[in-house]
């Protein structure tokens, strides 16, 4: 699975983590809101036109944040 991604109107980060938890994907949203910028959130990313458009720093925390065995957990119990 590819974690970027280049559309013809726009760009998209793909955050699974973010997506496999309903605390996980509130927390993200919420800490997006503060930081000013518009979120453009689909089914499975997160799309924006510019990187001046995403929160770098949020988007780095929140890929570090899910070490891969906890990854690999949600991963398992999504697929049961």
């Amino acid at each position: 699975m590819q974690p970027f991604a280049n559309q013809k109107n726009h760009m998209a980060v793909y955050l699974t983590a973010v997506y496999s938890s309903d605390v996980r994907r509130e927390e993200f949203v919420g800490r997006y809101s503060e930081t000013g910028k518009r979120l453009d959130m689909g089914k499975s990313c997160v799309r924006f036109r510019s990187l001046k458009d995403l929160p770098l720093e949020l988007i780095g925390e929140t890929i570090a944040a899910l070490d891969v065995g906890a990854f690999l957990e949600d991963y398992e119990r999504s697929h049961r």
